[in-house]
C-alpha cells in the first residue's frame, strides 16, 4: 500500500487528534502517503481531504475534539452514496481506510468492508457502549470533565442544603453516569438499564435526611428519564431544594487525558500497521490493556455493550 485515508465520523470526543496524528506519522513512517478526509463521510462523498503530512498532525495531540471535523451524511447510507464514496476513494488511489467513529460510524466501516474495500475500525464514543472494547477514545476525558463539574456542584450543594441532579450524556448507556456516581460520592446513579423506582429513592433522601445529611447528589443518565420531573418529586416528598444541571457537550471537550492521548496514539498506530499486513475489516479494541482485532460484523451485529452490573452495585453501595 503506498496511499491510506482517514476520516473521523458521528460525535466528536477528546482523542480524535492523538489517533489521526499517530495513524499519519506511523504511515509516513513506513514511507506511506496519508489523506484525512473532512467531515467524515460527508468529506469523502464531495472528495474534500487534506494530505497529512507531518507539519498537518503537528500541535494536535493536546486539542480536543477533531481537526478533521466531523459530521453525520443521510447519503451515505444508501447503496449509491456508498458506490460514490467507494469511487472517490478509487479516483485518488486510496488504498486503504481507518474510520474513527461510534456504532453508526463503524456500521459504515462494515458496508465499505464488504464492497471489498480494506477498512479498519477505531471505536470512539463516550458512552462507552460499543462492544469488543474496555474502553472508547473520549471515555476517560468525559469522566475527567463530568468529576470536576460534579465537585464544583457538590461544594454548592453542601453549602445550602440541596439535592441536586447532575444529567449526564446516556441516551442508552448509563456508563458515564454509574461510573461518575462512585468517583464523586454520590447517592444515586440513575441508568436507562434500570427502571428508577423513585418512591424507593426518596425514601432513602429521607433517611438520610433525618439522619443529619442535608444535601445530596444524584448523577443521571440523560435516556434514563426526565430531570426535571424527578426533581419535582423529590421536592414535594422530601422537602429538599432540588436543582437541576445538564453538563451536555461540555462533556465532550477540553483537553485529552494522558489516558486517551495514549489510547488515541495506540489505536492510531496499530489501525495503520494492520492495513500494512494484510489485514482488514476488523475494529480495533483494548482488552486487559492490550490491543484486541474484532471482526466488523460481530462489533455492528453484536449491538450495543451492556452495561456492568457490578458498577451499579457499587454505586449503590457507596451513595449509602
Amino acid at each position: 500500500m503506498k496511499r491510506l485515508a482517514i476520516l473521523t465520523s458521528g460525535g466528536d470526543c477528546s482523542g480524535m487528534n492523538a489517533t489521526i496524528r499517530a495513524a499519519a506519522r506511523t504511515a509516513i513512517a513506513n514511507e506511506v502517503e496519508m489523506i484525512g478526509y473532512r467531515k467524515g463521510y460527508a468529506g469523502l462523498l464531495k472528495n474534500e481531504f487534506i494530505v497529512l503530512d507531518s507539519m498537518a498532525v503537528s500541535g494536535t495531540l493536546q486539542r480536543g475534539g477533531t481537526f478533521l471535523q466531523s459530521a453525520r451524511s443521510q447519503e451515505f447510507r444508501t447503496e449509491e452514496g456508498r458506490k460514490k464514496a467507494l469511487d472517490n476513494l478509487m479516483k485518488e488511489r486510496v488504498e486503504g481506510l481507518i474510520v474513527v467513529g461510534g456504532d453508526g460510524s463503524l456500521s459504515g466501516a462494515l458496508a465499505l468492508d464488504k464492497m471489498g474495500f480494506p477498512v479498519i475500525g477505531i471505536p470512539a464514543s463516550i458512552d462507552n457502549d460499543i462492544a469488543y472494547t474496555d474502553m472508547a477514545l473520549g471515555v476517560d476525558t468525559a469522566l475527567n470533565n463530568i468529576i470536576y463539574a460534579v465537585d464544583c456542584i457538590k461544594d454548592t450543594a453542601s453549602s445550602h442544603d440541596r439535592a441536586f441532579i447532575v444529567e449526564v450524556m446516556g441516551r442508552n448507556s448509563g456508563y458515564l453516569a454509574s461510573t461518575a456516581a462512585i468517583a464523586t460520592g454520590a447517592e444515586f446513579a440513575i441508568v436507562p438499564e434500570v427502571e428508577l423506582d423513585l418512591t424507593e429513592m426518596c425514601h432513602q433522601l429521607r433517611r438520610r435526611y433525618e439522619e443529619g445529611r442535608t444535601n445530596a447528589l444524584i448523577i443521571m443518565a440523560e435516556g434514563a428519564g426526565h430531570a426535571q420531573s424527578i426533581a419535582d418529586g423529590i421536592k414535594d416528598a422530601v422537602g429538599f431544594e432540588t436543582r437541576v444541571t445538564v453538563l451536555g457537550h461540555y462533556q465532550r471537550g477540553g483537553a485529552p487525558t494522558v489516558f486517551d492521548r495514549l489510547l488515541g496514539s495506540r489505536f492510531g498506530r496499530k489501525s495503520v500497521e494492520l492495513l500494512l499486513s494484510g489485514t482488514k475489516g476488523v475494529m480495533v479494541g483494548l482488552s486487559a490493556n492490550s490491543l484486541t482485532t474484532t471482526l466488523l460484523e460481530m462489533v455492528v451485529k453484536g449491538g450495543q455493550k451492556k452495561l456492568n452490573e457490578d458498577l451499579l452495585r457499587m454505586a449503590d453501595i457507596l451513595g449509602i
